[in-house]
């Protein structure tokens, strides 16, 4: 159970201890004084992360998030199809679809159908898109890293172990809100 402390600034409870000086107030009233304090704080931890490497993914090599998604999932797992992305990625299968062509234009990916599924296109990183995504890869490993050193190791394993449970749980949570009767 985590331990709750009141907020200094408004006497709600703040979860997981009293929030840090320094953060504006509504980023604290988000984090530290809201009931919903896990998904605001993963939120603001993934913008952390991805705000800065998209940044610069797109202002260095001119692809946008979801073209450069792409590179990354077919990076960590090459032979796949663009459904596969956009379910593990979040993103709507028009986007996908979209950013698919305009990387497969670049020659970053190739496109090919799938022999078992003839409804199926398989894509896969050319030698070019490989070599963007090994160029870029240490820049996202390098911000995880910045972030973890916050943790002590046992910690980090802790992390990693909770946040596994919890993905693996996911598949049983709602999609969707019930429509009220």
């Amino acid at each position: 159970m985590i331990k709750q402390a009141a907020s200094p600034k408004n006497e709600r409870p703040a979860v997981g201890g009293a929030p840090p000086s320094g953060l504006n107030a509504m980023v604290e009233a988000k984090l530290w004084g809201n009931p919903c304090w896990l998904t605001y704080r993963l939120n603001y931890l993934a913008l952390r992360y991805n705000l800065p490497l998209y940044g610069w993914i797109e202002e260095t090599y001119k692809l946008n998030r979801p073209e450069y998604v792409v590179i990354f999932s077919l990076g960590l797992k090459d032979g796949t199809c663009a459904a596969e992305i956009a379910a593990s990625s979040g993103f709507p299968a028009g986007t996908m679809s979209r950013a698919v062509h305009k990387v497969q234009r670049l020659k970053l990916i190739s496109r090919s159908r799938d022999p078992d599924d003839g409804r199926r296109f398989v894509l896969a990183l050319t030698e070019k898109g490989r070599a963007l995504f090994e160029e870029t890869l240490p820049m996202f490993v390098e911000f995880e890293k910045r972030m973890l050193s916050a943790l002590t190791e046992a910690e980090q394993n802790t992390l990693s172990q909770l946040m596994a449970k919890m993905v693996l749980a996911s598949p049983d949570w709602p999609t969707s809100v019930p429509k009220a009767a």
